[in-house]
């Protein structure tokens, strides 16, 4: 088990898999974060080619480790095999730039199984940091899986004009603030998330993953989060914060992080319904709900099963969507399941909360969560002198085991096995403890009392 520490590549961040096409447009760190990746991937085994749809600078096609031209495609699965990375370009423009590949020659190498994944700068920006797409632009092969929409966070406070922006009269038009005004994180929430912006020609089925570049400050990664909040609000697909200069580069990753509460259980212990009790002005339920609501997760899900009728009444009026469970009996890996198929395609992780923790806040959610931003670890897991507790986070790629368990095992069983690559968050007492009898219910009810304030 890791301690929280942050850091990814950018590799990790984008979750790229094999047969991978990704297209970056916009401004701000376009071609570095290109061969950044290429440089990761190659590391990690995969064959990976690169090219342009439009041009790069002849400087720039000298930094990679091989290059060839279109004519030379012979050559390319023995320079894949020597360096397993390869720059694909075409000739030179005499402007001190090289052409690139065109998307049907794009569309043909994607078929071939020598290469693993194919990296795209699909747009310039004229050394900008940030840009909206022209008329033309951008040239996004069909085949691309996943679109990377670059700004950088240095273009914050500038005045909207053309020294700062490329092509800052659409810039303008589609943030809806006029020309001279400054840019500011709406401005860049507003371009990135566009149709018309940087979501121009998404191609249907693939990823909208913007990437907030050079956040080398502390000041630039809060611009960052305030960017990626209302980014996630817009449906995109997560969000990506990155500083080029550090190692590794991406700072942390946002993407929409659900809330599930286990709620189904049959309180054979306690004798009675225990989701139902009262807890300071409502119910153990509902509190589990609003702290999850507090958290900033989203959406909520509270699953129910035994006496469903009495704990759905108890979480009335809470924006949280009910699922009833009724196989609850056959233990508490059914409710995990019928979570799991409620959550929209878009989840990132997912917050797995029991609702009998009412010592739980919403400040050790936002620790765990902000811990999977850093590090898109498989779980993330608070721990109190040395044992594990809950809640726990699961990444989506545990998705499909999680959907795999039955019985009452819930994910220990996943945390075992993946011990040594997830994260642990240091916790108090309360992450161990839970209501299983009326005087587990009492002593929290007492402790309870005694942490607020006066």
């Amino acid at each position: 088990m890791q301690k929280n520490r942050g850091g990814m590549t950018l590799a990790r961040a984008l979750r790229i898999e094999r047969g991978a096409v990704v297209s970056f447009v916009g401004g701000g760190g376009k071609t570095s974060s290109m061969f950044r990746l290429a440089s990761e991937l190659s590391s990690a085994g995969f064959r990976v080619l690169t090219t342009t749809t439009t041009h790069i600078s002849e400087e720039q096609a000298r930094s990679v480790p091989a290059s060839i031209g279109w004519h030379e495609l012979g050559l390319l699965e023995a320079r894949l095999d020597r360096y397993g990375h390869c720059l694909l370009v075409g000739p030179p423009d005499g402007k001190g730039r090289v052409l690139g590949a065109s998307s049907e020659l794009i569309a043909a190498l994607q078929a071939r199984p020598d290469i693993d994944a194919i990296l795209v700068e699909a747009d310039g920006s004229r050394s900008r940091p940030f840009k909206a797409p022209g008329e033309h632009e951008p040239v996004v092969p069909e085949g691309t899986t996943v679109l990377v929409p670059i700004a950088g966070l240095n273009s914050i406070g500038r005045e909207l004009h053309e020294d700062n922006a490329h092509r800052s009269e659409i810039v303008a038009s589609l943030a809806n603030q006029p020309l001279g005004t400054l840019i500011t994180p709406a401005t860049i929430a507003r371009v990135l998330c566009h149709p018309q912006g940087g979501a121009k020609r998404l191609p249907a089925g693939a990823r909208l993953v913007p990437l907030l570049n050079k956040a080398d400050t502390e000041t630039d990664i809060e611009r960052a989060r305030e960017i990626a909040r209302q980014m996630l609000a817009a449906s995109v697909d997560s969000v990506v914060v990155s500083s080029m200069i550090q190692d590794p580069p991406v700072r942390e990753t946002w993407s929409s992080t659900a809330g599930i509460i286990l709620a189904a259980g049959m309180s054979t212990r306690f004798g009675t319904t225990k989701q139902a009790l009262p807890w300071e002005d409502t119910t153990l339920a509902a509190h589990s709900v609003r702290t999850a609501l507090d958290a900033g997760l989203d959406p909520v899900i509270a699953v129910l099963g035994c006496d469903a009728a009495k704990v759905e009444k108890a979480l009335s009026g809470l924006p949280a969507r009910i699922v009833f469970n009724p196989d609850y009996a056959a233990g508490q890996s059914t409710s995990i399941r019928k979570a799991l198929d409620a959550l929209p395609c878009r989840t990132g992780a997912a917050l797995f909360m029991l609702a009998d923790q009412p010592l739980i806040d919403a400040d050790l959610l936002k620790e765990i969560i902000q811990a999977h931003r850093r590090t898109f670890a498989p779980a993330c897991v608070p721990v109190f002198e040395g044992r594990r507790g809950n809640p726990v986070l699961f990444d989506k790629t545990l998705f499909g085991e999680l959907g795999d368990l039955r019985g009452d095992t819930g994910g220990r069983v996943l945390l075992e096995k993946y011990r040594d690559a997830i994260v642990s968050i240091p916790a108090s007492r309360a992450v161990v403890l839970d209501v299983d009898t009326p005087d587990d219910y009492e002593k929290q009810k007492e402790e309870a009392r005694s942490r607020k304030p006066g």
